[in-house]
């Protein structure tokens, strides 16, 4: 029979080791239009990073940031979408999206996966997905 401590271990004491490549991270944008074939006006990132977070805050967002984890999770999927497209990523972004809407929004909600880059002194952006719109009241 195993140890139970050394089952346990990993759990409690990460190894650190999470990325393979440090990559260009994707920055999801939603747009709202009228219609499928309209071309949205402006492009939001979906839940931009504060500029400052006071020292209360990141505290209480060691122990409980749910919101956080939802948006890590985005970025996983919106990862996935350009290195394997699947149904299920541009689904779940779709669904994240549409409840961070307000109500009284209606239309056709589409998103792009922005990548930024620094190339030297330059901040370079590339669009290297964008879905296809799909009717908001369908999403909720």
């Amino acid at each position: 029979m195993n140890n139970p401590l050394r089952l346990l271990a990993p759990a409690l004491i990460p190894s650190w080791n999470f990325f393979d490549v440090i990559a260009p991270s994707p920055r999801v944008e939603y747009a709202l239009s009228e219609t499928a074939t309209t071309a949205p006006a402006a492009w939001t990132e979906f839940r931009p990073r504060p500029a400052r977070v006071s020292i209360l805050t990141m505290l209480t967002r060691l122990f409980w940031n749910p919101r956080w984890n939802q948006s890590l999770f985005v970025t996983a999927c919106a990862e996935r979408l350009v290195d394997q497209p699947t149904a299920h990523s541009e689904d779940e972004i779709f669904r994240r999206l549409a409840v961070d809407l307000p109500d009284d929004a209606a239309g056709w909600l589409a998103f792009r996966l922005a990548f930024v880059s620094r190339q030297g002194e330059t901040i370079e952006r590339e669009v290297l997905f964008q879905a296809a719109p799909r009717r908001l009241e369908t999403l909720r």
